[in-house]
């Protein structure tokens, strides 16, 4: 008995410290969303998530505890046999210590990519950061600084003044993005696309993947 408790207590510092991280699932499928939409990729799904977004479509990765907790280095081995370019996503990947994962992944010289709502503090190594904020829990300062670019999903009309303030406090540089919820795409996609014409700076975004067929 005592043994038991001592391992889940091990299991759950090295869980604490990124080196086990409660892994969902893990896939090689084209990247479908945003700028790099149409490039093979390894995606690394991690479980555990506390935004609830109502719409989400992989709300089984919200409870971490139905996910095992895996050695960072199985992941990294399994990643590097497919592809030179990882995206992390979730769930919320950012709860989780990603500085471990990504420093392994480097090692590999492979190029990591993280798609989060931002709604925890940065951690990692990223050559590419998709933020993609969410109003029932918005992100921690400085990833606005440091995201690439800005994906906001829309899926009613205050969700583009919603993004407009997102916007406000991203970095220069950072590549803004409107996407439809998927449910609702050929309701708001037209307004979308109106609003896009209106305020060029913004570009639309569609889940190509769906559109496809593929994971």
């Amino acid at each position: 008995m005592v043994k038991n408790e001592v391992s889940a207590h091990e299991v759950s510092e090295l869980v604490d410290q990124g080196l086990l991280l409660p892994l969902m699932e893990e896939f090689y499928t084209i990247q479908g969303e945003g700028f790099h939409k149409g490039t093979a990729a390894y995606f690394i799904r991690i479980g555990g998530c506390d935004v609830g977004c109502h719409w989400c479509d992989v709300k089984e990765s919200w409870n971490a505890e139905t996910h095992p907790p895996t050695e960072i280095y199985k992941i990294v081995e399994n990643a590097a046999k497919y592809s030179d370019t990882i995206v992390v996503t979730g769930g919320e990947p950012l709860m989780w210590d990603m500085q471990p994962l990504t420093e392994a992944l480097k090692a590999k010289n492979l190029n990591i990519h993280i798609e989060t709502s931002g709604a925890y503090p940065l951690t990692g190594i990223w050559d590419w950061i998709c933020l993609s904020p969410k109003k029932n829990k918005l992100p921690e300062g400085r990833i606005y600084d440091e995201a690439h670019e800005l994906k906001v999903i829309v899926y009613n009309k205050h969700d583009l003044i919603f993004a407009e303030q997102e916007a406000a406090k991203s970095n220069k540089n950072c590549i803004l993005y409107l996407q439809p919820e998927w449910s609702v795409r050929d309701k708001v996609t037209p307004m979308i696309v109106d609003y896009v014409m209106a305020n060029p700076k913004w570009k639309v975004s569609l889940q190509t993947h769906k559109y496809l067929n593929i994971p």
